[in-house]
């Protein structure tokens, strides 16, 4: 699982997080464990950068449910940005679209949450 990372930056309020590699029933575990770790840390906000995701399929959609579910437990806001096409169909098909916001840069969801 070469290919897998979990960049953070962090820019005024809000935690970026460059995700790569695909998020399926291989590498679940994998980023499961790495977006606990991450939110268990703390923060207000985390901004999830998927431009580095191809592929993500019914189980890395429960692994970014998950990851909102724990941010939001935590009195944190977790959103998405720069979906990739496959992705943001998958997201609106299942109705995850309405859980999980996305945006179209990490700038726009910055200067909605960032402030």
């Amino acid at each position: 699982m070469a290919d897998l990372s979990v960049e953070t930056l962090f820019l005024g309020r809000c935690v970026v997080v460059r995700v790569s590699g695909a998020m399926d029933y291989q590498s679940d575990v994998w980023f499961r464990g790495r977006f606990r770790e991450l939110i268990a840390r703390g923060g207000r906000c985390f901004v999830l950068d998927l431009s580095g995701v191809p592929l993500c399929d019914s189980v890395g959609l429960n692994v970014l449910l998950g990851a909102w579910r724990q941010a939001d437990a935590g009195g944190a806001v977790l959103v998405l940005a720069c979906v990739p096409d496959p992705v943001r169909r998958l997201l609106e098909l299942t109705g995850a679209d309405q859980v999980l916001r996305m945006f179209d840069t990490v700038a726009d969801a910055e200067a909605v949450f960032g402030g």
